[in-house]
Order: structure tokens, then C-alpha cells, then sequence
């Protein structure tokens, strides 16, 4: 990858995905944000392709400052490439980097589960639990989106209880590096009650502080969610090839003959 291509911004020390994504709590520039994401997540344009700001900004009904301010939030969740000077392009979905993503990620979990059994305040698990029924309210409402942000910010809230910079700084890297994946596997309603019933049992081994039993239900969780997201993007790249060579083969439309039109 070239030194002046940008995956997503980098997050200072004290800085979240939330703190990223959240933009503000302006009703135009949530909906922009959703509008753009469900864009990527259907898949509207094709991997590495040019995002083409001018239409963009007319079928959403923005100018070009407010969709740019969008496009930072759409490459720290990982939809785009910011490319200075050039534009940016869509990011494209690559399967092979989810499954060593989250073997690095099953091992952080654990050791997750280790440390912040013993170390988590009564207070950093009133908050988590209070996290899980908000998680289960966005669950029966079905808004997916919200699901994905309170997930990550229930992990995140069991990281921090580690007290560990290190540990803590490595998994909010990884995560970064999952945020677009999760927004697809997290469509998917099945998975999400199969995620939810995990949590349960996550917080029942924290609030009895079991360190062993909390590392294997987050490695466990961790390892379920890593298959679940590897074969939704299997699955889109399939979708996404076949339709590429769907449209290689369809014969160009023939212009009308103009002989037969003037003999009509």
C-alpha cells in the first residue's frame, strides 16, 4: 500500500471509535452517515472504485463539506480509502484478513477475561449491564446499527476494566480494523440473538468473577462472531464476482436500426 493511502484516521491515545463515528448529533449528518453506509453495505459501487462526490451530494442533498466530514467517519469504519489530493475510493472486502484478525483477537479476549474478573469496579459492571439491556432494546427493535455501537462499546467498556494501556490500546486497534466487517454480520437478526445469549453468559461469569470461565466465554464469542463474519464476506465477494461476470456477459444493447425505423 502506498505511504499517501489512508485506511482510516488515526485515533490518539484517548480516542474511540465512538468519538470517531459519532460526528456530531445533527439529524442531517446521522442520516448522511446511514445513507452512506447502507450504500457500501449493498455493495452500489464497486470495490476500488472512485467515490463519485457530485452525485453523492446530489442524491443526498448535500454539499461537498458535510459529505467529506461523512467520508472520514465511512474510512474509520473501514468503507473507504482517503486518498489526499486524489479523491476517495471504495475499500475493498478482503476474507483472508478476517480470519488472522480474529485469532489475534480470540487471544486479547482471553486475556481479557483473565484480567478484568479480578480488576473490574462494581461500578464498570453496573455500567456493562446496563450496556446489555440497551443492547437487548436495539435487538427487539431490530435497529442494527445502534446493536453494533453498544457491542463495541460493552467490549470495549471489559477492556478498559483490565487496566492494562497496552492490552487496551491493541484491542481498540483490532477493533478498528473490524468495524465495516461488523456492520455486515450484525444485518443478520439470527446472529444478533446468538451474540446477545453470549453476553448473558459473559456477565454472569464477570459479576461472579471467574477469570478462567469469562476468558473461554470471550474467546468463545469472539471465535463464533470471526466465523459468522468470515462467511457473510465469503458470501458478498461470491455475490459481488458473480454479478461482475453477469454483467461481462450480457450482450451490449443494440441501437435501433435506422433503415428499420424509417421503414416502420
Amino acid at each position: 500500500m502506498s505511504a499517501d493511502i489512508q485506511t482510516a484516521p488515526t485515533l490518539r491515545d484517548d480516542e474511540t471509535l465512538d468519538d470517531t463515528t459519532a460526528g456530531g448529533s445533527s439529524t442531517l449528518h446521522d442520516n448522511l452517515l446511514a445513507g452512506l453506509r447502507a450504500m457500501f453495505m449493498a455493495s452500489e459501487l464497486p470495490d476500488g472504485s472512485r467515490i463519485p462526490e457530485a452525485e453523492l451530494c446530489q442524491r443526498f442533498g448535500v454539499s461537498r463539506t458535510p459529505l467529506r466530514e461523512a467520508l472520514k467517519v465511512m474510512a474509520a469504519e473501514g468503507f473507504v480509502i482517503l486518498r489526499p489530493n486524489r479523491g476517495a475510493i471504495v475499500a475493498p472486502i478482503d476474507p483472508e484478513e478476517v480470519g488472522p484478525l480474529y485469532e489475534f483477537k480470540g487471544a486479547l479476549e482471553r486475556l481479557i477475561g483473565l484480567t478484568a474478573a479480578e480488576r473490574a469496579t462494581d461500578e464498570e459492571i453496573a455500567a456493562l449491564e446496563v450496556l446489555h439491556l440497551q443492547l437487548n432494546e436495539a435487538l427487539s427493535a431490530s435497529r442494527h446499527d445502534d446493536y453494533t455501537h453498544l457491542n463495541y462499546r460493552f467490549h470495549r467498556g471489559l477492556a478498559q476494566a483490565t487496566r492494562n494501556p497496552l492490552l487496551i490500546q491493541n484491542y481498540e486497534t483490532v477493533q478498528q480494523r473490524i468495524w465495516r466487517y461488523r456492520f455486515l454480520v450484525n444485518e443478520h437478526d439470527r446472529r444478533l440473538q446468538q451474540s446477545f445469549a453470549e453476553h448473558e453468559r459473559i456477565l454472569t461469569a464477570l459479576k461472579a468473577r471467574t477469570p478462567l470461565d469469562l476468558a473461554e466465554r470471550l474467546e468463545s464469542h469472539s471465535r463464533l462472531t470471526g466465523q459468522a463474519m468470515l462467511a457473510v464476506v465469503a458470501s458478498r465477494k461470491l455475490e459481488t464476482a458473480s454479478e461482475n461476470a453477469n454483467k461481462r456477459r450480457a450482450p451490449a444493447r443494440r441501437s435501433p436500426n435506422p433503415i428499420d425505423t424509417e421503414q416502420a
